[in-house]
């Protein structure tokens, strides 16, 4: 049998750590990290998780969904109101791009670029590194 895994951690890379740190932050009500600076900061989930953004100085963002620059990562978030939660993120500087593949979840973007960050009134997946669902 195979050692049993437990996902610890999450890191995004991003221009400016503390500025997306907050606005997750803001958008999910998690605790930062106290150790959080200008290079690396994150955040702590109850369960442990922890989800961290890392400065990449020539940080190119992901086009979705055109391909040129491809998707490396997405977040997938339950939510009770798509429309409510849309406005709110939307105000904290969210994106939301132009395609919206249906009308069970909306696209949008981090401050950073990141797609699709998709609000499902059903729980989803986390992907990773591709169109993982």
């Amino acid at each position: 049998m195979p050692p049993q895994m437990k996902l610890r951690a999450i890191t995004l890379d991003c221009p400016d750590p503390l500025a997306l740190a907050t606005f997750y932050q803001q958008a999910t009500g998690l605790e930062p990290h106290p150790k959080s600076d200008a290079d690396f900061a994150g955040l702590t989930c109850e369960d442990g998780l922890f989800i961290g953004f890392q400065r990449v100085d020539d940080y190119r963002a992901p086009r979705w969904p055109e391909q040129s620059i491809p998707q490396q990562f997405h977040l997938d978030f339950a939510v009770d109101d798509l429309d409510e939660a849309e406005a709110r993120l939307l105000d904290l500087g969210a994106g939301k791009p132009d395609h919206q593949p249906n009308d069970k979840w909306r696209v949008l973007t981090d401050p950073a670029g990141h797609p699709p960050w998709e609000g499902s009134s059903k729980c989803r997946t986390v992907g990773a590194h591709g169109r993982a669902r």
